[in-house]
Order: structure tokens, then sequence, then C-alpha cells
């Protein structure tokens, strides 16, 4: 099975329409129409936001296997738009030497404690 086939696999086992994964994914639904059509695959920097779109791992995608032989739902990563307030913010995170990032995660971590205690 090829990636965009394993794509429209799994967009109607979720019964998301193509025009709801081009919004989500930012893909033109011309480009996914192509995919089925042309019989082509997404371009490699589409991967990510796919797989965060259809909440599969990038393993599953490309492959169709989980380590576990399985089929999983679970991620355990973010795609993140580097133009949102997150994206900017970790930019600037990447920016800081190690410790600054260690005293800002701390820093994080005391205010995330702090509002679950209200």
């Amino acid at each position: 099975m090829t990636i965009s086939e394993r794509i429209f696999e799994l967009l109607n086992d979720s019964g998301m329409t193509q025009k709801e994964f081009s919004d989500a994914t930012g893909i033109p639904q011309s480009t996914i129409s192509d995919w089925r059509k042309k019989n082509t695959n997404p371009a490699s920097d589409k991967i990510m936001i796919i797989c965060h779109t259809l909440q599969v791992t990038p393993t599953y995608l490309l492959s169709g296997v989980e380590p576990d032989g399985g089929r999983s739902r679970e991620v355990d990563y973010l795609v993140i738009d580097k133009n949102s307030r997150d994206g900017i913010l970790l930019e600037h995170y990447h920016d800081l030497s190690i410790g600054e990032q260690e005293r800002l995660l701390g820093y994080a971590q005391a205010m995330a404690e702090m509002k679950v205690d209200r």
C-alpha cells in the first residue's frame, strides 16, 4: 500500500472528508485529489502535519507497521506552526543557553504547579 492509499484509508476510517483534511493540514484539496488520481504521495515536508491530523506515527504512515505490529493512534510529538505563539516561544527557547533553558523549564513547571494548586 502506498502512503497516499494509507492516507485515504485513514480518512475513510475516521469519517474525515478531503475538505476537512485540507482545512486541518493546509494542504490544497487539489493536491490531495492528485494523490488519488495520479497515484502520487505527499511531499516529505507534509508528513508530520499529516500524521498529527490523522493521529498516527510517521512509522505507520510511511510503512503501515508499528513496532508492536499494530496501528497505533497515540502520538508522542507535537506539530507546531512556527509563527504561532508556541512556535515563537520555542524559537526563543532554542536561542537560550542550556542553563537558561533549565531555569525557564523550572519556572514553567513552578507556574503550572501553582495553577493546579489554585
